[in-house]
């Protein structure tokens, strides 16, 4: 039958996953690092944590297995220990979702704050499969409007580096006689949705990646790293 004593300690080294899981903020630093490697202050800059309590987080997910450390200099990155842990990460946000009805509500409070101009409807929006064949045609353009140091650390082949903190002033590099899609960090990013609106008042051909950047890497689809055009 098995040492019950064992067992129970099984189960409890598996709680550790569930116990470094268990934190809004921890999952939210999670979220940052399937866009790819950062450093503590980056994170703590982009979660809206000091320093030293992001560190306290990290550090728990890091014992839990869940991330790697790497030191340049004085500096120290994180990264994800495999996408194994972004598929952990998607597949929890799916399931709560799915069954807590407070997750469906507060992710379209959410969502609706970066609607602004009103909601994409569906034909502002381009799966996945849409955007690939319009890319090999060169009948989109394709813009990143995430921080300048994700996209470095991957992005949709051929996609443009526009930060969305810098599209009002670089609108006019983007072509007026092209459609534009916009991604972001996932669905549940809202920076594509303002790019949209910002883009659709300009009176420019703007719609939006139906999901993001994570979705994108856990389908296997092609990625490129390097400097932001």
């Amino acid at each position: 039958m098995g040492d019950r004593q064992k067992k129970t300690e099984l189960f409890d080294q598996l709680a550790r996953v569930g116990k470094a899981l268990g934190n809004g903020k921890r999952l939210e630093l999670l979220d940052l690092l399937s866009q790819g490697e950062r450093s503590v202050e980056h994170l703590a800059t982009t979660a809206s944590l000091g320093l030293s309590t992001a560190s306290a987080h990290l550090q728990v997910l890091k014992q839990a297995g869940l991330v790697t450390t790497r030191k340049e200099g004085t500096r120290i990155h994180y990264a994800l220990a495999g996408m194994d842990i972004a598929r952990l990460y998607a597949q929890l946000r799916t399931v709560a979702t799915d069954h807590i009805p407070d997750v469906r509500h507060a992710r379209d409070d959410y969502l609706r704050s970066g609607f602004q101009a009103g909601a994409p409807t569906v034909e502002q929006e381009v799966r996945r499969d849409e955007l690939l064949a319009l890319a090999a045609t060169g009948a989109i353009t394709v813009i990143d409007v995430r921080p300048a140091e994700e996209y470095q650390a991957a992005h949709i082949p051929g996609a443009l580096s526009v930060p969305l903190e810098e599209l009002q002033h670089r609108i006019a590099e983007l072509p007026a006689d092209q459609d534009i899609v916009a991604y972001c960090r996932g669905a549940y990013c809202v920076l594509a949705y303002d790019a949209v609106n910002q883009l659709r008042a300009q009176g420019l051909p703007a719609r939006r990646l139906q999901d993001g950047m994570l979705e994108w890497r856990l389908a296997e689809l092609p990625v490129d790293s390097g400097d932001a055009a």
